[in-house]
């Protein structure tokens, strides 16, 4: 058995390996790369991929799969509300991240690059807050323009704008980055407002939930 990555983008493939081998060592991940299915979320809304995504899912279930952990936040909602069709646990990379900042405190900023992924980031930090019993204040930031430079994988540049973007938060307890390719910007900022992204500790709930299943 192994944990399933859904990706939108390949260049998440080796972040996420990366963090296997200084972290899991030993866990088993499987790529699953679906670059079509951001831009038809995008386009048309994420509602519009479900049944790509319910496809996809049962056939990574059938394929050993005892974990799915969707990284792309623009569909993750929409993926682990078919976890029980696929009858394996489907996790939101994002999730530990939203539940982080909501404990950092009720000011929180969501930076995304994409349009598509504000809103379910920002509806996911206000679910951790009420699960939490906490309030919560939820900012967004899009960071225009700089998209097509991730597209056409011009990374540092990207990177570089988007840390000059988050220099300018100041007035927050916590700021989201609400796309995992915007990870790397965490360490060009020179804000002091704790800047959360979500790879690492999505990754962590996926080994810690693969485990459990695996135990049963």
């Amino acid at each position: 058995m192994h944990l399933a990555l859904l990706h939108t983008s390949p260049v998440h493939v080796p972040v996420f390996d990366a963090l296997r081998d200084a972290a899991h060592p030993g866990l088993a991940l499987r790529h699953i790369v679906r670059e079509e299915l951001l831009e038809r979320a995008r386009e048309h809304g994420p509602d519009s991929v479900t049944g790509d995504i319910r496809t996809l899912l049962k056939a990574a279930a059938d394929d050993g799969a005892a974990v799915v952990l969707c990284t792309c936040s623009s569909i993750g909602a929409v993926a682990q509300a078919l976890a029980a069709e696929a009858g394996v646990p489907v996790l939101r990379v994002d999730r530990p991240m939203a539940a982080l900042a909501v404990a950092e405190g009720p000011r929180v900023v969501v930076v995304a690059t994409t349009h598509s992924t504000l809103g379910p980031t920002v509806a996911l930090v206000e679910e951790e807050a009420a699960r939490a019993g906490r309030p919560v204040e939820v900012r967004t930031l899009l960071v225009e323009d700089v998209w097509e430079l991730f597209l056409a994988g011009e990374r540092e540049t990207y990177l570089d704008q988007v840390a000059a973007v988050l220099d300018t938060v100041t007035d927050a307890d916590a700021v989201v980055l609400a796309q995992a390719s915007l990870t790397d910007a965490a360490d060009r900022t020179r804000t002091t407002v704790p800047v959360l992204s979500s790879p690492g500790p999505g990754l962590a709930a996926a080994a810690a939930e693969c485990a459990r299943v695996m135990s049963v």
